[in-house]
């Protein structure tokens, strides 16, 4: 369910949404920017999302690999 909510800006920063954002989509720009900030994500469901993501985990993989491979290479 969606609230109404009223704000006061500033006449050049609402002028700069307008330009930049564009006058029928500033209400969700606001709320993709506020939503990490205020809604905590179930951290179990977050961490599913990223060993979701194939791309991500491979390129993860390829970063610690090559971190091990550097560490083995220090002088002790």
């Amino acid at each position: 369910m969606q609230k109404k909510l009223t704000v006061t800006i500033d006449e050049e920063v609402y002028d700069g949404l307008r330009t930049v954002i564009g006058p029928r989509k500033i209400s969700r720009f606001i709320e993709e920017l506020v939503r990490p900030h205020v809604v905590k994500k179930n951290m179990y469901a977050a961490y599913q999302e990223m060993a979701a993501d194939k791309v991500r985990e491979s390129e993860a993989l390829e970063w610690t690999e090559a971190a091990v491979g550097d560490l083995s290479d220090e002088e002790r």
